[in-house]
């Protein structure tokens, strides 16, 4: 049974959609990923969702409480940490914890043993006496992530938590998260990085407020009906006029180095490279890759009026 139960969420401001009907379930120990880039709609979502904004239309509500009838009880359940610093710079660690154990009402006889675990995943226990502020990008998330769970929330909502992370601090991140999740806690996270959507649970590709596509990665990925080629060329842009013009080929893009082809299925990388000889453009290489949530999400963007 859903622990988080959305049901048709709109919210304009002036003459934009920031959410336009979005549907959500989450259930105990899942984690659930709203991903997109920037202006699709995950932060309103999430707001809207924690009762920081008011509906136009639609409610959200957590085991049977909705969020915009009775949002302190709502509140007592979850724990929000936004995109913005959250905490107090001037505190050090351990004071912001013990600031947010009040602040939530941790009785004395529950606060030990859940200052002692939250230390245990965040590993910040050598730094308690270090300010906030002069924590690194890494530290401070996972000490906002901490306060956010120092109250054992049954609910975690975290906006683009691993933004400006370095790559080991996010890897950090998500074990936590992981370790939340095993306990059953209902995780919601947004973030608009492609590839960490393959680490939660299930996913919502959004996009202009509304979710293009809602499965779990290996679904998603799975029921894609496009074949990917990474071509090697000396020049893309030469390479994309004459392959887009082929009925076969969906749509070509740079990636890195090489240019990505989708192609409808049954085309092989022969198929490539005969277009691009009947050019005069010879490929150093031609391979089929796995599609990345990338390549779906382009594949919904292309397709979108």
């Amino acid at each position: 049974m859903a622990l988080l139960e959305a049901r048709g969420l709109y919210k304009r401001f002036e003459d934009v959609s920031a959410v336009a009907g979005v549907d959500l379930d989450v259930e105990p120990g899942e984690i659930f990923g709203l991903v997109g880039p920037d202006g699709a709609g995950k932060t309103t979502t999430l707001r809207l969702l924690v009762g920081v904004l008011d509906a136009d239309q639609g409610h959200a509500s957590l085991e049977g409480l909705r969020v915009d009838q009775d949002p302190d009880r709502v509140r007592e359940q979850l724990g929000y940490m936004p995109q913005q610093y959250s905490l107090y710079g001037d505190l050090t660690v351990a004071e912001n914890l013990r600031f947010f154990a009040d602040m939530h009402f941790v009785s004395r006889a529950d606060r030990k043993a859940r200052l002692a675990r939250l230390y245990e995943f965040s590993r910040l226990e050598p730094y308690a006496r270090r300010r906030a502020g002069q924590l690194s990008g890494g530290m401070y998330k996972k000490l906002a992530l901490s306060c956010n769970m120092i109250h054992s929330p049954r609910l975690l909502l975290l906006d683009e938590p691993t933004t400006g992370v370095d790559p080991l601090s996010r890897r950090e991140l998500w074990e936590i998260l992981y370790a939340f999740a095993a306990e059953g806690v209902a995780i919601v996270v947004s973030t608009p990085y492609m590839d960490e959507a393959e680490r939660c649970h299930r996913v919502g590709l959004m996009s202009a407020g509304r979710f293009l596509q809602t499965d779990s990665p290996k679904k998603i990925l799975a029921s894609f009906p496009e074949t990917i080629f990474e071509v090697l060329v000396p020049e893309t842009s030469a390479a994309r006029v004459v392959l887009e013009k082929e009925d076969s080929v969906v749509r070509s893009y740079p990636s890195g180095q090489v240019l990505k082809v989708a192609c409808r299925s049954g085309a092989g990388a022969e198929d490539v490279e005969r277009l691009l000889g009947q050019a005069g453009i010879s490929a150093s290489s031609i391979e089929r890759v796995v599609p990345t949530f990338e390549d779906v999400f382009l594949s919904w963007e292309v397709e979108q009026p």
